[in-house]
């Protein structure tokens, strides 16, 4: 039998050696005439498929798939609710009734209303927000929450690793569970490749609710590796919402030598924003478990979050101001690309940017290539060390154009940097899953969090400057200086970098 197989294998490797000038002028027609891609992706695979006979059809049939657009995550029986929020409110900021404590957010309104008509997101205003930028103080406070929950826990997370930390967190939920909390956990396919099915079973048997998104073909084959749930997502009683960038997994607390110390930036909100981290929770589960949590009422009981009156007869902005904006593939625009775009634009004094991964498109790179040049202050900081190495020298020879637009850029050297922050004026930040870069806008499923508030966002313009006593400022000199291994590595990187 085996031997049947590996002669089948065989066969069919040497029939498409024998005929692969026809299937590349065959994938060449379908990548130019049926499907919608940019040019820029157009050429780069074609470039691939010709200059890597082979390797270019199996990366290709891997990474090259389309996505068809359509809506995947439908909210039928609360849009008629949702679209009466969001339409009450784009009509009290347009006709400026909605009054902000700080005038500066004022200039603003134009991003809100996109947000609102483009992504249904509805600001919220009467909120707390916590900040964590160590992994052990994170997760510490997320086993607390899910210690005290009563109703449920929801957990979406792109990684999960079968270490320590996911045993500390299992034992939670099961205990929470045993107790008559309801439990959810859904997990991404390839990003939580090294768990086992007796894992999630395991899971089941305590009667805890387990949904895999996107998942794997015949074991743990995967057939996509893009257009994957990147989003980090905790949701507690409809009381407490975790989201931004750490996994589950032992590097994210620091204990892997490979990375060293992990800096990341994560959020923990409580208040109205909660509600819409909850939705977007519900729409991913709804879709990866083929329920319909939205007949549930139960879920959407929000406690009652009093932090500021409010003013008799106005709409007076108190606290926080936050909008949960997401993206996908299944999406015609790249919403929170298109934030990052117009934040850059509004951007006057200066522009605080972490990400592990800078791999901007022309429109983002040329509006922070301007800002630059304008006198704006801006700063970007990437890690120091790759964790992929295609990714990392792509990125660095990005970085060596905004050096030379006179931005500060910077490696961080503290271990590796994960952070997806951006923050703009000391007035607004955005930051959440995604990063700055390609797969991130248009292949990924994201969420982020836009934050209209002084005080958090100079609390994270803090953060980036204690990094920049912890990091390397990359020069005009060292950059110029790097050795031709480096620069050959950049050049095939970013020649690849449309695909990566």
């Amino acid at each position: 039998m085996i031997e049947l197989l590996m002669d089948g294998i065989h066969l069919s490797f040497w029939w498409i050696m024998d005929h692969l000038l026809i299937i590349n002028i065959i994938l060449s027609i379908l990548i130019i005439f049926f499907q919608r891609r940019n040019p820029t992706t157009v050429w780069t695979w074609l470039l691939v498929l010709y200059f890597i006979p082979g390797l270019g059809f199996i990366l290709y049939l891997v990474l090259g798939q389309n996505f068809h657009k359509d809506r995947m995550f439908r909210m039928k029986e609360i849009e008629g609710q949702v679209k009466y929020a969001v339409r009450k409110q784009g009509e009290s900021i347009y006709r400026r009734e909605l009054r902000f404590r700080d005038p500066e957010l004022d200039r603003y309104r134009q991003l809100m209303l996109y947000n609102l008509n483009a992504c249904e997101a509805v600001l919220t205003d009467n909120n707390d927000i916590r900040i964590y930028t160590d992994g052990k103080e994170k997760f510490k406070a997320l086993l607390w929450e899910m210690e005290h929950a009563r109703s449920y826990i929801h957990l979406q997370y792109y990684i999960i690793k079968r270490d320590e930390l996911w045993k500390q967190i299992e034992e939670v939920l099961i205990r929470k569970a045993r107790q008559g909390v309801e439990v959810r956990v859904l997990f991404d396919s390839m990003g939580c490749r090294t768990m086992h099915n007796k894992d999630w079973e395991r899971l089941e048997a305590e009667g805890i609710h387990v949904a895999e998104f996107f998942p794997a073909v015949l074991g743990k084959l995967q057939l996509r590796v893009n257009y994957r749930n990147h989003r980090k997502i905790a949701v507690i009683d409809g009381r407490i919402g975790f989201v931004g960038g750490f996994n589950i997994g032992r590097e994210y607390l620091g204990r892997d030598p490979k990375f060293g110390y992990w800096r990341d930036t994560h959020i923990c909100l409580e208040g109205s924003a909660v509600l819409s981290l909850a939705i977007r929770f519900i729409l991913d589960w709804n879709y990866a478990a083929s329920e319909n949590l939205f007949l549930d009422d139960r879920l959407f009981e929000t406690p009652h979050f009093e932090r500021n009156g409010r003013g008799a007869g106005q709409i007076i902005y108190r606290g926080p101001g936050v909008q949960i904006i997401s993206s996908g593939p299944d999406s015609h625009s790249q919403e929170i690309r298109d934030n990052y775009l117009h934040l850059i634009h509004l951007a006057k004094k200066s522009i605080c940017i972490q990400t592990p991964y800078f791999i901007p498109d022309t429109d983002i790179l040329d509006a922070l290539k301007i800002a630059a040049k304008s006198g704006v202050d801006v700063r970007i900081m990437i890690p120091c060390k790759p964790d992929h190495p295609f990714v990392y020298w792509a990125t660095y020879s990005y970085l060596g154009e905004m050096i030379e637009a006179g931005a500060k850029c910077y490696t961080y050297d503290n271990g590796f940097l994960h952070a997806k922050c951006l923050c703009v004026d000391g007035q607004v930040t955005c930051m959440g899953t995604a990063n700055m870069d390609i797969r991130s806008f248009a292949l990924n499923f994201e969420v982020n969090a836009v934050i209209y508030s002084a005080r958090v966002t100079r609390q994270l313009e803090q953060a980036f400057h204690n990094d920049m006593e912890k990091s390397t400022l990359v020069t005009r000199k060292m950059y110029r200086n790097r050795g031709m291994v480096i620069r050959i590595k950049e050049q095939v990187s970013r020649l690849l970098s449309p695909v990566l």
